[in-house]
């Protein structure tokens, strides 16, 4: 068994137990065995959502996104296999925009020389919370270890808190609004930057 079906087998069924040995001890009521399944699955996912993006990384793709690659990807290409963005860049530094809609996330691309330069991810605005909107800080840092960079971007009245990981050649920037460590907003990909 993997390790992700082994954590998700563990913690359901340490939560179904202790609910149900709860339940018939008269100190919750039974329904709330099947009521306490939703917020542990919502976790599960959000778990899920962030690991899917360890090994992808490495290869400067993400999870899920038809192998386009940081580096080698052509614009031509991109359209070629999902259309034009529903926002399209206004200038070199400005972002393709592909909306989130129903089910399927949104993403947003930048082009050097008509090769992909950086990619981020947006998430699913329906069930936010399985996706981006269950990952913080503490389970960021608890599956991936200490980060390589953790800093605050301030920009007129928003702050973000971003945190970067090194995957080979490339990082991944994680993107938190406001600085309480929930709320990620989005994930960049990006070539890793030389010090």
């Amino acid at each position: 068994m993997n390790f992700y079906a082994s954590m998700k087998k563990t913690t359901f069924a340490a939560v179904a137990a202790g609910t149900l040995a709860l339940s018939a001890l008269g100190a919750v009521p039974s329904y709330a065995a099947t009521a306490t399944a939703a917020p542990v699955d919502a976790h599960m996912k959000a778990f899920e959502t962030l690991m899917s993006f360890y090994k992808p990384a490495l290869q400067g793709q993400f999870p899920n996104f038809h192998s386009f690659t940081l580096g080698s990807t052509s614009h031509a290409t991109v359209i070629k296999t999902i259309g034009k963005a529903e926002s399209p860049a206004k200038d070199a530094d400005d972002f393709d925009v592909y909306h989130a809609e129903m089910g399927h996330p949104g993403y947003a691309i930048n082009y050097k020389l008509d090769k992909i330069r950086e990619m981020r991810y947006f998430g699913t605005n329906v069930e936010r919370q399985t996706n981006l909107g269950g990952i913080s800080v503490r389970m960021l840092i608890q599956h991936w270890g200490t980060p390589n960079e953790s800093v605050l971007i301030k920009s007129g009245k928003t702050v973000q808190k971003k945190i970067t990981y090194a995957r080979g050649k490339y990082q991944l920037e994680f993107i938190f609004n406001g600085t309480s460590g929930t709320g990620l907003d989005h994930i960049n990909l990006v070539n890793k930057t030389v010090k």
